[in-house]
């Protein structure tokens, strides 16, 4: 395995912000709650699938009240084309009715209480925390745990030993939207299949770790 250098790491954040200088969330969301949602229905899925089910639904659900009211078959009409759409169904009734009976229907700011919320791992309230709240949090995705390693970001080959890395070594300056640009950079240009390297900013400082 071999990683950037501190110079390299501040080179690689330098050319991906000045290329997308506010990266922001590819799931569409309308406020805190619809967005915890999009994020619990996105584990597995695509965004764009996610958005494409999330746009009627919000209309109609944008609180943990109206989810409710909604109820487990009311959700799944609009989920149904999402992989895990059951399970995830009963993820949002139980966050939902926990948002309201403990935290007065207000999504929590701290990675200890949201995952006391059914069907939020570290990664989702991760993303809750950087998205909503402004922490420097490093959300761990399927994109991420494969390319951080393989460019010389980080090491590890689990989602919280990828995480320790980068947070370890990412300049603190380009913490806050480092993993959008990862992510982002995985999704349309490392990918797994048939990486673009000729379209890659970075491609010079890559270690190309296998």
């Amino acid at each position: 395995m071999t990683l950037l250098s501190k110079e390299e790491m501040t080179e690689a954040f330098k050319r991906w912000k000045k290329a997308n200088p506010a990266p922001v969330s590819e799931l569409d969301y309308v406020n805190p709650f619809t967005l915890l949602v999009a994020v619990v229905l996105s584990a597995q899925a695509t965004d764009k699938g996610v958005n494409k089910a999330t746009a009627a639904l919000f209309k109609v659900a944008d609180t943990p009240e109206k989810m409710l009211a909604l109820g487990e078959g009311g959700l799944i009409s609009y989920i149904k084309t999402i992989g895990l759409y059951k399970n995830k169904a009963k993820h949002v009734m139980g966050l939902s009715k926990k948002l309201i009976d403990d935290f007065d229907s207000k999504v929590p700011g701290t990675r200890e209480e949201l995952m006391t919320l059914p069907g939020v791992g570290r990664k989702t309230a991760n993303v809750v925390l950087n998205v909503i709240f402004h922490e420097p949090t490093m959300p761990v995705d399927t994109h991420l745990l494969r390319v951080a390693p393989k460019i010389g970001l980080a090491e590890g080959n689990t989602p919280e030993t990828v995480e320790k890395s980068l947070l370890e070594r990412i300049p603190p300056e380009f913490l806050h939207d480092a993993h959008h640009w990862i992510l982002l950079h995985g999704r349309y240009v490392c990918t797994a299949r048939t990486p673009n390297c000729e379209e890659c900013l970075i491609k010079d400082l890559c270690k190309h770790n296998s």
